[in-house]
């Protein structure tokens, strides 16, 4: 993009990505798109469920929901976006989104400028396409999208996350806390068993089960369990095979709230997910579990994290089932393992 392009941007849209783990590690690329545009009128479209991660974000200036449940559901509601979006009169759109979708509602929405990787088949929609490299694919997620934006011809920033937790979140984080009898000293533990995309994913839930216990006769923690909303079942199950005390937060928290939970944490011990974003991002001493996914490309971005994996010579396969059927990766991880890498920060 050359300088004077840039300057007749006034209004800008970002289509954000749809999960909240990728959602999480576009935050360094936020950062530096207010750096190249620091007098723009900058707006994010993201699905409803992505949204609360950015309520309080100080690089955006307004938002605007993709209500794919709703209103823009199917392909009518797609054009119907496309004439929301219309209105604004955006000069320009950059898309952290891959999908070919995106590049076509920007392109009925007539917006002039629109920066994206040439993925999908959709450089045809793109006014910019960025040619995505192998080079780039090799790098963790967060360089993938600042990569885009330097193939854009953006400069770019510190790829550190980062996310900003509301207040209100932090007081019904704290009354939820002492409506369970959780003391201001106490030492908490946040345990989440759950990971989209498949079973080989998850650490089995009796060594979860195991790890809570030995925590608790070590260091008398108490224990918080996330999940989203299809969770309340594996909460469930995990709890009852706990034999200490456990508080159950699966699917009874909004986003807002979950983060403000998850930054209360001593320490948060989870499968590759949404939620290790988001505790990597709040600086949260983070133990990473990995079996079929790979640490390089979406391992916790942060400095007080560590990833508990035992290579074998099929991981990381990137299958949301074990092609195997035994789970061979997350099996060979035990609990003296996990146990041995939280005993750092405990």
């Amino acid at each position: 993009m050359r300088q004077s392009e840039k300057r007749t941007i006034q209004r800008l849209l970002i289509r954000s990505t749809n999960w909240i783990g990728d959602a999480v590690m576009t935050t360094p690329a936020l950062r530096s798109i207010r750096m190249n545009f620091p007098g723009v009128h900058i707006t994010l479209l993201a699905k409803p469920w992505v949204m609360p991660l950015f309520d309080h974000c100080p690089h955006i200036d307004d938002r605007i929901v993709y209500d794919a449940g709703g209103r823009h559901r199917g392909w009518l509601g797609k054009l119907r976006l496309a004439k929301d979006l219309r209105r604004y009169r955006f000069d320009a759109a950059i898309l952290l989104q891959n999908a070919i979708e995106a590049a076509l509602i920007t392109w009925l929405a007539g917006i002039p400028v629109r920066i994206g990787f040439d993925t999908d088949g959709r450089r045809l929609f793109l006014s910019h396409p960025v040619r995505r490299t192998a080079a780039v694919r090799r790098f963790h997620q967060t360089r993938y999208y600042l990569g885009m934006l330097e193939g854009a011809g953006l400069r770019t920033g510190s790829a550190d996350l980062e996310l900003f937790p509301g207040r209100e979140d932090a007081v019904r984080a704290e009354r939820l806390l002492r409506e369970q009898g959780v003391l201001p000293g106490d030492r908490l533990v946040g345990l989440n068993a759950s990971a989209a995309y498949g079973f080989a994913k998850q650490w089995p839930l009796d060594r979860f089960a195991r790890l809570a216990g030995r925590l608790q006769a070590a260091y008398g923690v108490k224990l918080l369990l996330f999940g989203g909303p299809g969770d309340r079942d594996l909460g469930r199950a995990l709890a009852s095979r706990i034999e200490g005390a456990v508080i159950d937060f699966c699917g009874q928290t909004r986003l807002g709230e979950a983060m403000a939970l998850i930054r209360r944490c001593n320490v948060f011990i989870t499968n590759d997910s949404g939620l290790m974003h988001v505790a990597a991002a709040l600086n949260v001493p983070l133990i990473a579990i990995f079996g079929s996914t790979d640490p390089v490309a979406t391992g916790p971005a942060s400095t007080r994290s560590r990833v508990v994996r035992v290579p074998i010579e099929c991981s990381p396969c990137l299958k949301p089932e074990c092609p195997l059927g035994h789970l061979n990766c997350m099996k060979l991880i035990t609990v003296d393992m996990v146990f041995e890498a939280t005993r750092e920060f405990l």
